[in-house]
């Protein structure tokens, strides 16, 4: 059994004396797991880091074994982030939510084609943050628990939406949120549109999907979100506090 395809190194870590247990997600494939024999000498390192775009390829005798990884590296996403602390965090807390969330071996085309296009423009920086939270929101309703943001879940308003509800994932909006709302969480425009949004704009949009990441896709499953992902809402949150003391 064996196929080649584009994939995005989500994950590698060391196995024994210079080898890593690897996972790449790939459009046809999802997120595959397999054994990368000396990943982690000087001539392959650099290939086998979270976030690189490869041409992967895997072997195995027989389809349910773990098999074994080669690849070539396309794009060095992970290199090109090393110089900035925020856009590292961001393509870390992207590779280890699609390793923890995806099934393993379950194509997910959009998810994939949507986390290619972010890994392409994340040397923008801070501006991608918004692209980031809208991509969660892509993963969620792939898996299953997509957000229904359409329209007001008390009221039926297509309008004035502010609001999501923690344990329905509808939106609600500022009428109908009443004496409810410190239980809310706060709908950024972002979520709705293409806004580039500010920071608490994206500290928000992140609680959002943070939430329903941690009790759905991970919770379900009895992990943890990734300390990646929480690092990046922190570092955010962080962000989101001093534009709030500027203005």
């Amino acid at each position: 059994m064996e196929w080649e395809a584009p994939g995005i190194v989500l994950d590698a870590r060391p196995f024994g004396e210079g080898d890593a247990l690897a996972a790449v997600f790939t459009e046809q494939h999802g997120a595959h797991r397999g054994w990368v024999r000396g990943a982690q000498s000087r001539t392959h390192a650099a290939v086998w880091q979270a976030g690189n775009l490869v041409q992967v390829r895997w072997v195995s005798r027989l389809s349910e074994q773990l098999g074994t990884f080669s690849a070539e590296l396309v794009h060095p996403a992970a290199a090109l982030a090393m110089d900035d602390a925020l856009t590292l965090a961001m393509l870390s807390a992207a590779c280890a939510t699609a390793e923890g969330a995806l099934p393993e071996r379950e194509p997910h085309p959009r998810v994939f084609a949507g986390l290619l296009r972010f890994l392409a423009r994340l040397p923008l920086g801070a501006a991608m943050l918004a692209e980031q939270v809208r991509w969660e929101a892509a993963l969620l309703a792939d898996l299953g628990y997509g957000l229904d943001l359409t329209r007001c879940a008390v009221t039926g308003a297509d309008s004035g939406l502010a609001w999501v509800s923690p344990k329905s994932g509808r939106a609600v909006s500022e009428e109908g949120a009443g004496l409810w709302k410190s239980r809310l969480l706060r709908l950024p425009p972002l979520l709705t549109g293409n806004a580039p949004g500010n920071a608490v704009d994206w500290r928000d949009g992140l609680a959002v999907t943070g939430h329903f990441l941690a009790r759905d896709a991970f919770g379900l499953h009895h992990k943890p979100l990734p300390q990646a992902r929480q690092a990046l809402y922190d570092r955010v949150a962080s962000m989101a506090e001093t534009e709030s003391d500027a203005g």
